[in-house]
């Protein structure tokens, strides 16, 4: 560390500082705890609010004929990656994206049944979460490089190997991601880690349990939840039976199917295992700071840096919001026009009463409903008498993680190797594993 100058403790810290600060840093507004980036995006939010629904409209269809374009002429992306790797991605997504700008079209001029455009479908999608979308994605993508480039990751990476890797199988640098998630918002977190893995820092085993592990809805979207319940009084043993329900899905997930059988290489596969290990003549604060220097040493001035934001927010606009419409939309048309994910509950319910939970018929329909959208169990559940029973179907909305119209979307939508099967089997081996530990912290809170 002696050849180490003073610009070069400027370039890791300042950056890096500020990242943390945007993104992992709760602060008061207007008597809520939110983090900078999400006060950003909900300045966008309003103000432009009358604008997002068209804003959003139109880079869907965009993305979707671009899509079709440029894959029935690849000359002319020629000796351009960014734009093969944004529009060249395979017949499947292709009509994937091609779907999802006839629905975005259907909804915004509000032709087709109501099942599709509705309020609680297709305008939910829409005039909500693509606002949210569009708006977080536009400082998230922008200022992620803080996190990411200027050797944070480095840094931290080097005190948490020994705790992430026994724990659940990562390396050190994901407790980033985790932290990003968890004080941040799922989606920052999912966005941190296909970045990640796109450049080489995750192995495909790595990338999937953390995109499926720990891009867990932020705190402020569990006051959001345990409002629409009405036990705000309980936030604190609520918040605390997340914790510990998601802590040991964290423990379990990596080492049975699907997480388990993820091929451990990266996205080149001649590329080696990063060695995490610890030279003799350092300790772990010199071994991380010098890797964090070397690493915000690498780079090079803010054309870079703008250049890179620019091209993350793009990615995240064009490669996600078409899926998350897609697949949102299909899932949110299943759940509020059939009674499948009914169905679906009618085994809890034998499971639920032998764990005595009251109104267990009732609980039973939320159980599975949450894979279409996080959001309704809590609308469903509601109307439920039992505060414990509230109790439990918020908290396990939260921990299933897995919810098509965001996070799954999301993540189908990135680079994440996981596919709509692995998310489906991951949200129901997380219900499995989060429900007793749910039912036993509600029993003793009750």
């Amino acid at each position: 560390m002696n050849n180490i100058k003073a610009k070069d403790h400027i370039k890791f810290i300042v950056p890096s500082l500020l990242g943390v600060f945007l993104f992992m840093t709760p602060i008061k507004v207007a008597g809520n705890f939110t983090i900078p980036i999400a006060v950003l995006a909900g300045f966008i939010q309003d103000g432009l609010a009358n604008y997002l629904s068209l804003i959003m409209t139109v880079i869907v269809v965009l993305t979707g004929i671009l899509t079709i374009v440029f894959s029935l002429n690849p000359s002319f992306t020629k000796n351009k990656p960014f734009l093969q790797r944004l529009f060249l991605v395979g017949n499947f997504w292709m009509i994937t994206r091609f779907i999802a700008a006839i629905f975005t079209l259907m909804i915004y001029f509000q032709i087709g049944p109501d099942i599709m455009v509705g309020e609680d479908t297709g305008q939910l999608l829409l005039d909500d979460l693509l606002h949210v979308l569009f708006s977080v994605f536009l400082f998230a993508g922008f200022f992620l490089p803080l996190l990411t480039n200027f050797g944070l990751l480095e840094f931290i990476g080097a005190f948490m190997k020994k705790i992430m890797r026994p724990l659940f199988k990562l390396p050190g640098r994901s407790s980033i991601d985790a932290l990003a998630s968890w004080i941040g918002d799922g989606t920052i977190g999912v966005l941190l880690t296909s970045k990640q893995y796109e450049e080489g820092y995750y192995t495909k085993r790595e990338a999937a349990i953390i995109g499926t592990t720990f891009s867990i809805v932020s705190i402020t979207f569990t006051l959001v939840i345990i409002e629409k319940l009405g036990l705000e009084h309980k936030f604190l043993p609520f918040y605390f039976t997340i914790i510990v329900a998601g802590f040991v899905a964290a423990i379990i997930m990596p080492r049975i199917p699907p997480l388990s059988r993820k091929k451990n290489e990266y996205i080149n596969p001649e590329q080696k295992m990063i060695d995490e290990s610890i030279p003799s003549e350092h300790n772990v604060f010199s071994y991380g700071y010098e890797k964090a220097i070397q690493r915000s040493r690498a780079e090079k001035g803010a054309g870079k840096f703008i250049s890179e934001g620019v091209k993350n927010v793009l990615d995240m606009w064009m490669g996600v919001a078409p899926v998350v419409m897609a697949f949102g939309l299909i899932a949110l048309m299943i759940a509020e026009g059939t009674p499948f994910f009914q169905w679906l509950g009618i085994p809890f319910i034998p499971i639920l009463e032998w764990m005595q939970v009251p109104e267990a018929a009732e609980a039973s329909q939320t159980i599975l409903i949450g894979f279409a959208d996080m959001f309704l169990p809590a609308i469903i559940g509601s109307s439920i008498a039992s505060e414990m029973t509230r109790f439990i179907i918020g908290a396990l909305s939260i921990t299933q993680l897995i919810y098509m119209s965001e996070v799954g979307g999301l993540l189908l939508g990135s680079k994440v190797p996981v596919s709509f099967k692995d998310l489906a089997i991951i949200f129901l081996l997380r219900t499995i594993i989060t429900l007793p530990v749910i039912v036993l912290l509600a029993h003793l809170f009750f």
